[in-house]
């Protein structure tokens, strides 16, 4: 189950569907960076753009301490759209986690064995539906007992909601929207610097037109490896 706090007041639902939307740059030279960046780490490249990971909606939590196999994940910020017990449609933040060392393997797969920490405060997609292009989304991971840039980038860089829902697949969608108690994470900006673990990742969606902010940050506890 989920809870969220939303200028309507409490939102909760317990989640049925969870799906990550990959390679949804509207840029497809940033879909290529995306592309080639993983590549770097033995990822294969996708078979077709936009893609629609399916992964257990168990997997969400909003937790502050995370508990992740081994050290070789790492968070990525993630615009996320939340269809609620009767289909309406919220905005809220998640980070679609990935092990980055079965990804080289699967990416479907690494994308199941991750936890994906979701923010505990959403907005109704009304709200934001017309200035969604200028929503800025970035994160931040701790590195040397500092806190670094990670990833920096507005929604303009990203496919729009009518295109992702017109895209999704039929296991999704209830009519032309979002199937309700779904969670669709809708894609991410280039890394700074590269794709790296942290022991910490914070994420941020700015809405600059209202003036205010939805964030989240999760520290992650590493189980050990048995071998």
């Amino acid at each position: 189950m989920l809870t969220f706090d939303t200028p309507q007041g409490s939102l909760t639902l317990t989640p049925q569907r969870l799906a990550i939307a990959g390679w949804a740059g509207r840029d497809q030279a940033g879909v290529q960076h995306h592309i080639a960046e993983l590549a770097e780490l033995g990822v294969k490249p996708p078979s077709s753009v936009p893609l629609f990971y399916r992964a257990s909606a168990q997997l969400l939590t909003q937790a502050e301490d995370v508990e992740m196999l081994g050290g070789d994940g790492s968070g990525e910020a993630e615009v996320c759209l939340v269809s609620d017990s009767d289909g309406r449609l919220w905005v809220t933040l998640a980070s679609d986690h990935t092990d980055r060392k079965l990804e080289a393997v699967g990416v479907a797969e690494s994308k199941q064995l991750c936890a994906k920490p979701v923010a505990a405060t959403a907005w109704a997609l009304d709200e934001v539906r017309e200035h969604w292009d200028q929503l800025a989304l970035s994160s931040e991971i701790e590195e040397g007992g500092q806190s670094v840039t990670y990833q920096q980038g507005t929604l303009a860089e990203l496919l729009d909601v009518e295109t992702l829902l017109a895209k999704l697949p039929a296991a999704l969608k209830q009519g032309e929207s979002l199937a309700p108690n779904t969670l669709l994470l809708c894609g991410t900006v280039p890394a700074i610097g590269g794709i790296r673990p942290s022991p910490r990742f914070s994420m941020s969606l700015v809405d600059p037109v209202s003036d205010r902010r939805l964030d989240h940050s999760y520290r992650i506890v590493e189980l050990e490896v048995a071998q």
